[in-house]
Order: C-alpha cells, then structure tokens, then sequence
C-alpha cells in the first residue's frame, strides 16, 4: 500500500471517528434513556408483581381464616364477610356456597343462591367463574328453577368453547332422564362418553348412564 493511501485510509477513520462522536453527543441521550427506561419498566414489572402477590396472598391468609369457622354456616358467614371483588369475590362466594349447602339451614341457602346470581351477572367478574357461579346457582338443591329457565341457562353453559360444557350436558342430560326424555338423554350421554372435553370420571358415568338406559356404550375417547 502506498502513503498517499495510507494517509486516505487514517485520514478516513478519523472522520469516521469524529462524527461517531458527534452523533453520540447529540443522540446518545436517545439511548441512555432507553436504557433507564428498559431498566425502570423492568423494576416497577418486579415491584408490582412482589405487591400482587403480598396482596393475593393475604387474601388468600384470610380465606384459610374464615375456613376454621367452628360450622358450615359459621364458615359461609366468615367467607361472606372477607373484603373482595372482581374474581376475587367470585372465589369466596362459590366456597360460601359450598358451605351453606353442606348444612341445613335454608337462610344460609337463600343467601348462597342470591350471591351466586350476583356473580353470575356481574360484568367484572372473568367469564369462567361467571359460568362456575351460573352453573352452581342452576343445579342448586331446591333452587325452585321453573324447569323451562333452567334448561335455557344449561343450555347456554354447554355451547361448544364454554368451560363447563361437560358438567352442564351432563345435568341437562339427567333432566331428560328425569323427564323420561331417553332417546334424548342417550344421545346426551353418548356425547359425553366420547368427549376428549370431559373428565375421566364424568365419561364413566355417561357410559353407566348409557347401559342402564339400555343402549349400548361406545369405546371411551382417547386423551
């Protein structure tokens, strides 16, 4: 390589150099605040997750404390009166409910079935609990459901994609027995014997159901 290029090679490197300099005085705040701010969303991400989960755990502390309620409707008092809303009220309401029909006291009944319609039209509750609750407050030991509403509301929890759909077939199904439906139960119960949807336990029902019915059970579905 010649001087003459040897020169041209240095003098274009410092070029090169000043005006990466230059750049970096006048743009490279650009940069340094993208870095604080990668670094500041990243803190606060940690910080808000670290006080949600404090929050749901002493949430979680004060359900396990209404829990160890001497009785069942002591129990349903407890979890009734834990501060909640949104999903949260959702989950101690659907336990509450588990409490007051585990006991026999109609007014703890009458007040588990009215919180369960509550959720189950509450806007800010996540549509899975919703239908939980909806499900929970149609299939309720002496709800009185005329029998028409009843099947209107199982009938919308066990479209295809609704998360309860195979427990909601299944009551829909027994309601046909009930009714001396068969042919329409069998084929509701034929439906869920093969569901790769419905647990294990819920498919051999539908299969018992199936023979008693008189109809023949099909090969479980594979998972």
């Amino acid at each position: 390589m010649s001087n003459n290029e040897s020169f041209i090679d240095e003098v274009t490197e410092e070029v090169r150099r000043e005006r990466l300099f230059g750049y970096l005085k006048r743009y490279g705040w650009i940069g340094i605040a993208g870095v604080i701010a990668l670094v500041g969303g990243a803190a606060y991400y940690e910080w808000d997750k670290s006080v949600k989960r404090a929050d749901a755990e002493v949430y979680g502390d004060a359900l396990l404390a209404a829990m160890d309620a001497p009785d069942a409707v002591a129990r349903q008092k407890a979890l009734m009166a834990v501060d909640g809303t949104g999903d949260r009220a959702a989950l101690k309401v659907l336990l509450a409910a588990g409490e007051a029909y585990a006991s026999a006291d109609a007014a703890a009944r009458t007040e588990a079935l009215a919180a369960l319609k509550a959720v189950a039209e509450d806007g800010a509750v996540s549509p899975v609990w919703r239908d939980l609750a909806s499900l929970r407050w149609l299939i309720a030991p002496g709800a009185g459901h005329e029998p028409a509403a009843r099947q209107a509301g199982l009938e919308a929890l066990a479209a295809p994609g609704r998360a309860f759909r195979p427990l909601a077939l299944e009551q829909l199904a027994f309601d046909k027995v009930a009714a001396g439906e068969r042919e329409a139960a069998l084929a509701d119960f034929r439906t869920l014997q093969t569901s790769t949807e419905a647990p294990t336990g819920l498919r051999g029902r539908a299969g018992q159901m199936i023979v008693i019915l008189g109809g023949d059970a099909p090969l479980p579905a594979q998972n």
